[in-house]
């Protein structure tokens, strides 16, 4: 029975209900995109297996681990004190932080703007903060705004200072060295083991049973380290060897991931492979676009060349279509021309999803299903379908060809490594951001089932379990937009790039979480980006103009949501009534 109280707000739970949706979504379509960007970029992965990861990592991250930061934004960034012996305003407030949260991250998504979700909850409380005069945690104490915008500025450089470190190690130690594919071969199960023991030691810390690694048990959480990392090692040495050795040594095109269970059997001159592939190509060209074209990597004369002829030496955040053919221009020497000679190869060309469902079937009668089928797949898989790899900017270009290109085989057999981070860095970001949408809408349930102000109770399992789910329906849907902003738009992305990108930011986000700090996974990934660049030792091989656009909206994010939220409580509080 919902007490008297809080009764006759029920519409604002529905409406604060009704943002939390919105909220969760776009939480999941600017912020999960980010965990999987760089490995779609690096054509390590596509959107749709990509979104199909996100929709499991995100789930376990923000089931498992998610309730301990959705505390700080439920009780910690404005006194709940102002809201004693009134729960209908507390209600307001919160929903009207939730519906500004929703609202700015809905509208940079759809932008191409990666913004942190974490400001936009924290500038909407602190903008319901406002309008209600209740107090804000200024100062330094846990929760608080400062120790949280500090983590802002602290957490890139953490995280870019991680990955330049991962990304030097594995620079010096493999890819630089004239024999990088040999040396890669012997290295490869350490860091397949030292991936999936650094993601055990987050799963152990992270543990809901174990809210301390104190009364966890050092010694039972080192033990439990070591054995992930040599059992990794063992299963790297029997199944993966094998199994790299048939693909990039024998160079046997037939074999795909699924095959890595075979282990020694792929040894064998005429192993038993099941379901194999089709193809010609056993190794994939990690630099090349969607056009077939690789800038990365080209020699210091070309380089030159492709900054001189750039339209400009900054790239802008916008992208300049290829130009296309004029009336009069050579057919036989046109890429776009279907005449063109045969010495010259047509530019690929990717299919977006209007061109892939509905132009196919546009010709048709409503009266065929197939009509029908086709407009169904553009609106369920329109969001995996594109193509956010290839940046057909003169001046993006000659950024990439200043980055350092490393041989496809060393490439592939760090797409391994980089899967298991990009999972760990979404179950990072469930597990920390998924407060940033659950914790309004848990102080306005439980208040409301309370009868009076109530924001200590625990936030409910299923909260996290819907939450969630919308973040990686996000992602699916909407996320292209950031990962198309994000990836090759900072600089020239490949496998082992990615890696030391994704598995710097997981370890910073993940430390920040057990600190119960809700720091931002853009910033985190933007930093470990901007780090990893940095080791081409080449500015230019950097993205600055990009990075300006992307902090700007770090910049506008705060205010922006502060004065949906903030505005649209204070005319609720105020508004007249019959």
């Amino acid at each position: 029975m919902i007490p008297a109280a809080t009764a006759k707000y029920d519409w604002i739970l529905a409406i604060t209900s009704i943002a939390f949706v919105f909220s969760a979504f776009g939480n999941g379509a600017n912020d999960v995109a980010n965990s999987y960007a760089t490995s779609v970029a690096a054509k390590t992965l596509n959107m749709a297996t990509a979104g199909v990861l996100a929709i499991f990592t995100e789930f376990i991250g923000a089931v498992a681990m998610g309730s301990r930061v959705t505390d700080t934004i439920k009780n910690g960034i404005i006194s709940i004190d102002r809201f004693d012996g009134k729960p209908g305003a507390l209600m307001l407030a919160m929903g009207c932080a939730e519906i500004g949260s929703a609202t700015w991250l809905m509208l940079a998504t759809r932008m191409g703007w990666p913004v942190s979700t974490t400001q936009t909850i924290v500038g909407a409380l602190v903008g319901v903060g406002f309008a209600t005069q209740a107090s804000i945690s200024w100062g330094w104490a846990d929760g608080s705004v400062s120790q949280i915008a500090a983590s802002w500025g602290i957490a890139p450089l953490v995280a870019g200072g991680f990955s330049a470190i991962i990304f030097g190690t594995l620079k010096y130690s493999v890819l630089e060295r004239t024999n990088s594919f040999e040396w890669a071969m012997r290295l490869i199960p350490f860091y397949l083991a030292l991936t999936g023991a650094i993601l055990a030691l987050f799963i152990v810390v992270e543990a809901p049973t174990a809210p301390s690694l104190e009364e966890f048990g050092a010694g039972k959480a080192a033990g439990i380290i070591l054995g992930v990392f040599f059992g990794c090692l063992l299963v790297g040495y029997v199944f993966f060897i094998p199994y790299f050795k048939r693909r990039l040594i024998q160079k046997d095109s037939r074999i795909r991931f699924y095959h890595i269970p075979l282990g020694p059997l792929l040894l064998r001159e005429n192993p038993p492979l099941y379901f194999p592939g089709k193809g010609d190509s056993y190794v994939a060209n990690y630099y090349e676009d969607a056009y077939g074209e690789v800038r990365a990597g080209q020699t210091d004369m070309v380089k030159e060349n492709a900054t001189a002829n750039a339209d400009s030496v900054m790239p802008t955040p916008e992208i300049t279509p290829m130009t296309k053919p004029q009336v009069g221009d050579d057919e036989e020497k046109d890429l776009y021309s279907a005449n063109s000679s045969p010495t010259i190869a047509p530019r690929k060309k990717h299919l977006e999803p209007t061109e892939r469902f509905i132009d196919p079937v546009r010709h048709l009668s409503w009266a065929n299903p197939q009509k029908y089928l086709g407009y169904l797949k553009w609106v369920l898989l329109q969001g995996v379908t594109r193509d956010v790899v290839t940046h057909d900017s003169p001046a993006l270009r000659a950024i990439h060809a200043r980055a350092h290109r490393y041989d496809d085989r060393v490439e592939h057999l760090w797409t391994y490594c980089q899967v298991v981070s990009a999972m760990m860095m979404s179950i990072a970001h469930g597990s920390n951001d998924v407060a940033n949408a659950v914790g309004p809408w848990s102080a306005v349930y439980s208040t409301y089932n309370a009868g009076l102000v109530d924001t200590e109770a625990p936030t409910p399992v299923w909260f996290l379990v819907i939450a969630g789910l919308l973040l990686g329906l996000g992602f699916w849907v909407y996320g292209y937009h950031i990962v198309r902003a994000l990836g090759n738009k900072i600089t020239q992305m490949s496998p082992t790039r990615g890696f030391s990108v994704e598995l710097g930011a997981a370890i910073t986000v993940l430390l920040a979480s057990r600190l119960g700090l809700p720091v931002s996974t853009t910033q985190c990934l933007t930093g470990a980006s901007m780090g990893v660049a940095l080791m081409n030792y080449d500015l230019g091989a950097v993205n600055w103009r990009q990075l300006g656009f992307i902090f700007g909206g770090w910049v506008l994010t705060l205010p922006c949501a502060g004065l949906v939220s903030g505005l649209l409580c204070l005319m609720a509080l105020n508004a007249p009534h019959l």
